[in-house]
């Protein structure tokens, strides 16, 4: 066997030694092989190489590649195309799989590196890194053309053994500059002696390192710093305890720091969280709970339990001795209002105290006994029954007005029902009585003395009829009484707004001075929760005494607004009628002022007094004024200017205003005016003013005729006759019911010449020429001529007696008639 292989080697010799004698282009050499691959008989992959006259296998290529590596240690995949001569593309493909196949090689950016050449760099970044003590990653990274990262990666495994230094933060340093550094964090650590922030600690070791290196040193990064720390830490070598990784507080400072609280708190028995706080404790009350369970934490300060013991024995002295404590000025200084309402709540005598009812704690910090606060209600409560409150007038008269309307019409209509004749002898029977009689002085005619004389005469009285209706349903009428006797016992809710705190407060400060002896700093800290306390008891009492009040004068003041709307009806309708005569002496404006001025005087003064008499009645009985007389409308009722002006003035707001105006209206020279101001103030006031009709006047001047017919017959006296008979002459005349002041009687007299036959009128000038010269007399009349003057005066009278039946004849016989 062995000589046929020795056979066959020397054949295949021969073969390639012996020179053919035929040759082959290099197109035939590639369709050759290409016809061989065809066929299978050359079964493996071939390459072409760059210049394409070459062939050469995979496996070759390998091999190739793998031995270049070997000598360099860190090839291109470029270099490695130019070197074989075959294209980038499969010397990439086949260097990946030299690289997979071999565990020491690695490709990275298009070069595969072997360990052996990262040992041999190892080693020279070793020998530099001792001269030099620290060396930069990226500075490397930058040399070798690799990222700091592969760097890092390929040297963290050779630190100890081929490197000998410490990789941290992306340095290398030696061991010596290692410890150099760590006895540099050692020093400055241990150097600290309260909380701090380690990242300015480390900030001042790299502007150290700086300075000592110069300008070749490299930054130091923080993180360098604290391994270093940490480590410390770790081997016991710095004592202290390290929050969130960058707090540091050392023993030192933490032994100080218990200390100094045990002994603030052993002395005081509390201790306020700002003081923690200044201690550089970020969680006071955790802290403090865990190292005192016993402790209780307020707002604002942890205490001991002591500190309750001695505010509750404050507190129950001031219980029992029916008084009143400010707990803060018990406890210390720096406790707040918050603290102290804490640890009242936690005081037995308190709890015990609050479920009985016998303290009430005011402001957090105040504690009252029940027995104080009673004895300050009482005080308070005496000063209410002086305490009056001002209801505005116009709305009490106006709602009640308007709640009892229906009722009063309905008594109107009843008493409505009466004849003129019986409404007539009624009044003139009452009238004989005590009531002032209004309108006698009508007919005097004198100026001068002989005027005064017949303007203090008074006016004739007349009679108005109400205007009779009919219909009314009595049964609604009932119930509007009802419902307005219900709502006259309430109290309106803007009423329940007095008394106010001020007023309390003022009443408390006047009536126990305990509250300023104390000295406090804000006396309205503590008045302004009291009065808030028991204003509303006091208003809830004042208010149902009210209520008992006003319930017993409902029925007085319904029946004063009756009477007052009855009264007002029959007076208006009269100062109507007598206001329509005023227009027979528009022509003369010097007269019409006269007669404007008069009724003025008379008939409006008497509405007026009336109705601010009884507006002023009602507003005290509605307030609740005790001291209100029985109400009663009267025509005696005179009140002077000031008088009228002072009642005005206590109405309140508008009705006030209007008031005012119905008094000046009163010394004006217009009745226009003062009617005006009647009709303002009775609107306000709910009241309702009659409108005087035709047929309605002619049915009071029929009773004005009348009830002047029975004067002038009756009449005995010759002075006050003649204003009578001038007065029932204007009513048979014009049909106007005249009311004239003395000294306008001469100008009625001479307006009556057109109107009567010369006889008729020379009587009534000589009796009205008769009784000038009469009460000139009078007027005149002295000591030294009184035997003289009497004899004249009484001559005068009986020539005036004489005449008296003449100048009846001038009115009887046509009234007669």
């Amino acid at each position: 066997m062995d000589d046929e292989l020795l056979e066959l080697q020397r054949q295949f010799e021969f073969a390639q030694q012996a020179k053919s004698s035929i040759r082959l282009s290099d197109r035939n050499v590639v369709e050759l092989v290409q016809k061989l691959q065809e066929l299978h008989i050359i079964d493996f992959e071939l390459l072409h190489t760059v210049t394409g006259k070459e062939y050469i296998t995979p496996d070759q290529l390998r091999n190739e590649i793998s031995a270049e590596v070997s000598k360099l240690g860190r090839v291109s995949l470029i270099d490695l195309a130019d070197a074989t001569g075959v294209d980038l593309y499969h010397v990439e493909k086949q260097a990946q799989h030299v690289v997979s196949d071999d565990l020491g090689l690695m490709l990275i950016q298009g070069e595969i590196i072997s360990q052996s050449y990262w040992d041999s760099v190892s080693e020279e970044v070793n020998d530099r890194l001792q001269e030099c003590s620290q060396i930069a990653l990226a500075e490397l990274a930058a040399q070798l053309h690799v990222s700091s990262e592969m760097v890092a990666s390929v040297l963290e495994p050779r630190l100890g053994t081929l490197v000998k230094g410490r990789l941290e933060g992306g340095q290398l340093y030696t061991p010596a500059y290692v410890a150099r550094v760590t006895a540099m964090v050692r020093g400055a650590a241990r150097g600290v002696a309260v909380p701090t922030n380690l990242s300015l600690l480390w900030s001042s070791l790299q502007q150290l390192l700086q300075e000592m290196d110069g300008g070749s040193g490299v930054a130091v990064e923080g993180s360098f710093f604290q391994s270093l720390f940490n480590g410390l830490v770790k081997e016991g070598q710095l004592l202290g305890s390290l929050r969130a990784g960058v707090h540091w507080t050392p023993n030192v400072f933490a032994i100080a720091q218990k200390e100094s609280i045990d002994s603030f708190f052993s002395q005081n028995s509390f201790i306020n969280y700002d003081v923690l706080h200044k201690l550089r404790i970020p969680q006071p009350i955790q802290f403090l709970q865990s190292r005192y369970p016993e402790g209780i934490p307020l707002v604002t300060t942890f205490v001991h339990p002591s500190m309750i013991e001695m505010l509750d024995a404050a507190t129950e002295d001031a219980l029992e001795r029916d008084s009143w404590i400010d707990s803060l000025s018990i406890l210390p200084m720096s406790f707040g209002s918050q603290d102290a309402s804490k640890l009242l709540s936690l005081c037995p005598s308190i709890q015990q105290g609050l479920k009985s009812d016998k303290a009430i704690i005011f402001g957090d910090s105040y504690v009252f006994s029940s027995g104080f606060i009673k004895d300050v209600y009482d005080l308070l409560e005496k000063e209410m029954e002086t305490f009056s409150v001002s209801v505005p007038s116009s709305t009490v008269v106006s709602d009640d007005l308007r709640e009892t309307k229906i009722g009063h019409d309905t008594s109107r209509s009843t008493e409505s029902n009466e004849t003129v004749s019986d409404s007539s002898s009624n009044k003139q029977a009452t009238e004989k009585g005590s009531k002032k009689k209004k309108g006698r002085g009508a007919g005097n005619m004198m100026t001068g003395p002989a005027e005064s004389e017949l303007a203090n005469q008074d006016n004739v009285p007349t009679k108005s009829k109400k205007n009779q209706r009919k219909g009314k349903n009595i049964s609604s009428g009932q119930a509007a009484e009802s419902k307005a006797a219900a709502k006259l016992g309430k109290i309106k809710e803007e009423n329940l707004n007095v008394p106010s705190e001020d007023w309390v407060m003022n009443k408390i400060t006047a009536l126990v001075p305990d509250f300023e002896e104390q000295g406090l700093d804000g006396p309205q800290t503590i008045l302004g929760p009291l009065a808030h306390y028991l204003r509303p008891k006091l208003i809830t009492s004042w208010k149902d005494k009210r209520k008992a009040l006003f319930t017993e004068n409902a029925e007085r003041m319904k029946n004063l607004l009756d009477n007052l709307q009855k009264k007002l009806d029959e007076f208006f309708l009269n100062m109507q009628l007598y206001e329509k005569a005023l227009d027979l002496f528009e022509d003369d404006q010097s007269t019409s002022v006269i007669f404007h001025r008069h009724l003025l005087r008379t008939t409006a003064t008497t509405i007026a007094d009336i109705l601010l008499h009884n507006l002023d009645m009602h507003n005290k009985l509605k307030n609740g004024v005790e001291e209100v007389a029985e109400p009663q409308i009267s025509e005696s009722i005179s009140l002077s200017s000031g008088e009228r002006t002072s009642i005005a003035k206590n109405f309140p707001g508008s009705l006030s205003n209007k008031a005012l105006a119905v008094v000046e209206a009163l010394e004006g020279k217009r009745v226009e005016t003062f009617m005006t101001a009647l009709r303002d103030i009775a609107e306000e006031s709910g009241l309702l003013l009659k409108k005087l009709d035709k047929k309605l006047e002619r049915t009071l001047l029929h009773s004005y005729q009348k009830d002047l017919v029975s004067q002038v017959s009756a009449e005995t006296d010759p002075v006050p006759l003649l204003p009578k008979v001038v007065s029932l002459i204007y009513v048979q005349v014009h049909h106007k019911a005249l009311q004239a002041p003395g000294r306008a009687i001469a100008v009625a007299v001479s307006r009556l010449k057109d109107k009567l036959d010369e006889s008729a009128f020379k009587i009534l000038t000589d009796y009205q020429t008769t009784t000038v010269t009469l009460l000139t007399l009078i007027s005149g009349a002295s000591g030294e001529e009184e035997d003289c003057s009497s004899d004249r005066i009484l001559s005068k009278r009986e020539l005036l007696e004489t005449q008296m039946p003449a100048l009846k004849g001038l009115v009887l016989r046509t009234s007669q008639s």
